[in-house]
């Protein structure tokens, strides 16, 4: 609760936080201002403090890519720019606090997904996000490491950006340029459809850097932790979880998964005080 003109206002309201919506859609408009822009100054017509700004320059993933190159040649890979770099190593730092909150908070591709999942819950219901076994989603959980083991293996030997040609964020914003392969548009648009019947597909089974930013769930500062002893075990904190996360079943969250989105805690749809926190005190 904060106190503006004397009157309390709840930052966080039952089944959603409402200023991560405004965050991500924020950033959404943000990225989108930057790509068009971007087309725009090609023609001398972008805006000025705008006008050198690209999607490259912007996503942190370029810098992860860019690592080999850097340490070997002292470099970066073709197209990427020295701010990818410094952004990445600031959501790493990020990452390390909070865990993958650019995952559940910035990512604009993230933010579509939600969008388009909104249609997909209202008609499927409670068999929305749960048409893939659980044996296969388990599985399937783990192919976005193998997607960014071969990324940094094709980025490190070719001394190209190869996951531009892939790339669903980048086709997302540049959809319109010649720059985007029908391939990216390809992912991009299979991506939205089955964003109709599981929430954040390429989130959880393809992402190469929501997978890196997935490990420091493991030892992040800032958890989503569940006090036992006044837990009512309604599941509502896990069906409300976008990855699928059995937080009613855990004392901390440390899956890999966890985009720290906080929509499973008492600020949004816990029924109870202080029972799914984000903090780093243990629960008990």
């Amino acid at each position: 609760m904060i106190k503006i003109f004397g009157k309390k206002i709840r930052l966080f309201r039952p089944r959603s936080i409402w200023i991560r919506k405004v965050v991500q859609w924020g950033f959404f408009a943000l990225i989108a201002l930057i790509a068009i822009n971007h087309t725009l100054a090609e023609s001398g017509q972008g805006i000025p403090f705008l006008a050198s700004a690209s999607l490259h320059a912007v996503c942190p993933f370029g810098g992860v890519v860019s690592i080999y190159q850097f340490i070997t040649v002292g470099t970066f890979v073709q197209k990427i720019h020295e701010s990818a770099f410094v952004l990445m190593v600031i959501g790493f730092l990020m990452a390390i606090l909070f865990g993958p909150a650019f995952c559940g908070w910035v990512c604009p591709l993230g933010t579509i997904q939600e969008f388009v999942s909104k249609f997909g819950k209202k008609h499927f219901r409670k068999r929305f996000n749960h048409f893939v076994p659980l044996k296969m989603d388990k599985i399937l959980r783990y192919l976005r490491y193998g997607v960014l083991a071969w990324v940094l293996y094709m980025t490190a030997i070719s001394g190209q950006l190869i996951f531009s040609t892939y790339d669903p964020y980048f086709a997302l914003f540049n959809f319109w340029s010649s720059e985007v392969s029908l391939v990216g548009l390809g992912i991009l648009i299979v991506i939205l459809v089955l964003s109709f019947f599981v929430e954040r597909p390429w989130c959880k089974y393809a992402c190469p850097y929501g997978a890196v930013l997935g490990i420091t769930n493991l030892f992040r500062v800032f958890s989503i932790r569940r006090n036992q002893s006044t837990c009512k075990a309604d599941g509502a904190c896990s069906i409300m979880c976008p990855m699928n996360i059995q937080v009613d079943q855990l004392t901390v969250v440390r899956d890999h998964q966890c985009i720290s989105c906080l929509e499973c805690t008492s600020e949004a749809i816990c029924p109870v005080h202080e029972t799914v926190k984000f903090s780093t005190g243990g629960a008990k």
